[in-house]
């Protein structure tokens, strides 16, 4: 029986250059991941994750030193998606389209790369609840002509404060904060920015150590509604704690949420909630990793913010998307043909099968995926 899909691979290569050149900031962004060709779906896989260590005191003796236990534990992700788009077509359908059946054909198989890629898009994006920090004014667009490029500096200051590897950095933005970047002048005049890259070709430049990136699944977050909360701790919490005790107040707070210590003068930080509270007050919630920067006193009033859009700013590294493709029985199942097409630009590889039925044919393209946040520290987001 002749490979169909051998025959096809022209059609499908066509639908790439189609699909995977939109608005995926993510995807390229952060660390691809093949190790999970390993991976069952939903089994678990580790890496071990050193602890900070601390330092003392040199003092001379007759012996060595004793060494400081560590414990090194596990951090963990899972491939815990396997999806597929399915479409088919029998005999007497394509004879009624003649010359634009394989037209079609190209258009379906763009569609259906174009729905996993933006799947797997959106579940990047949505990891911007496990970010360190925010900067900037929840609802408002970032990039004014006021304070232009200072958010990158800021975003910068951010990571570095909290150890991150600043080699690699990447900034994903939405494409209202993109049009507000790209009308800056001072960005695309050639004589301010070195280059006429971005006023004749759209390129965004990479600013302040950042690579710029658009994406069309950038998130906005929608945020509880806790009001009225304090600080509730006799002896108040010290710079690094991430578990706060709040009281008095009233409604829910939920991962994503903004939080602020709004006592004047106490703390200009923006933290981002990593584990909110149901309501009701004498709770506590969780910031996320480094915790506080600055000591917080009993008392202290807290508030969340307004809603906002999710740009994010992180170090390659702190972010891990790992692929395959679905998993098929061994000696293969009830597919006529099943190739792999990888796309050299994402990354991404793709599992595309046919199934010949009665009288009509299926096609089927398929993906695996799982995301993580793997360094809270290295991540900061943008608020637009």
């Amino acid at each position: 029986m002749a490979n169909t899909l051998t025959g096809l691979i022209p059609t499908i290569y066509r639908a790439l250059d189609i699909v995977l050149r939109e608005l995926t900031g993510f995807i390229p962004a952060v660390t691809m991941d093949g190790s999970g060709e390993a991976a069952a779906k939903d089994q678990t896989i580790s890496w071990p994750v050193t602890p900070a260590a601390g330092a003392g005191n040199i003092t001379p003796a007759t012996t060595g030193p004793t060494p400081v236990d560590q414990t090194i534990a596990p951090g963990t992700m899972t491939i815990n998606k396997s999806r597929s788009v399915v479409f088919g077509w029998n005999g007497e359908e394509q004879k009624s389209l003649g010359g634009l059946y394989n037209q079609i054909l190209v258009d379906q198989f763009a569609q259906s790369m174009r729905t996993l890629v933006n799947e797997v898009e959106a579940d990047l994006a949505a990891l911007y609840v496990a970010a360190s920090r925010a900067y900037g004014t929840a609802g408002t667009t970032p990039f004014d002509s006021t304070n232009k490029v200072s958010f990158m500096a800021q975003l910068h200051k951010i990571l570095a404060d909290n150890g991150a590897p600043l080699g690699d950095l990447q900034i994903v933005l939405n494409t209202t904060a993109g049009v507000a970047l790209r009308s800056l002048v001072e960005l695309w005049q050639a004589n301010t920015s070195g280059g006429d890259e971005l006023l004749r070709r759209g390129v965004l430049l990479d600013l302040m150590d950042f690579a710029v990136r658009e994406s069309a699944q950038v998130k906005t977050h929608t945020i509880g509604t806790g009001t009225g909360y304090l600080v509730d701790l006799t002896a108040g919490y010290a710079i690094g704690s991430t578990t706060v005790h709040i009281d008095t107040g009233t409604g829910t707070m939920v991962a994503g949420d903004i939080l602020t210590n709004t006592k004047t003068g106490r703390d200009t930080n923006k933290y981002v909630i990593k584990t909110g509270q149901t309501g009701g007050g004498d709770q506590d919630i969780v910031l996320a990793n480094p915790g506080i920067r600055v000591a917080w006193v009993n008392n202290d009033p807290v508030a969340v913010g307004a809603a906002y859009a999710a740009n994010l700013a992180f170090s390659r590294s702190a972010i891990a998307l790992m692929t395959r493709v679905p998993a098929m029985p061994e000696g293969g199942d009830a597919a006529d043909d099943v190739t792999v097409i990888t796309d050299p630009q994402s990354g991404l590889s793709f599992q595309v099968a046919l199934y010949r039925q009665y009288r009509q044919v299926a096609y089927e393209v398929g993906l695996a995926w799982g995301v993580k946040a793997v360094k809270p520290e290295a991540i900061a987001i943008l608020l637009g």
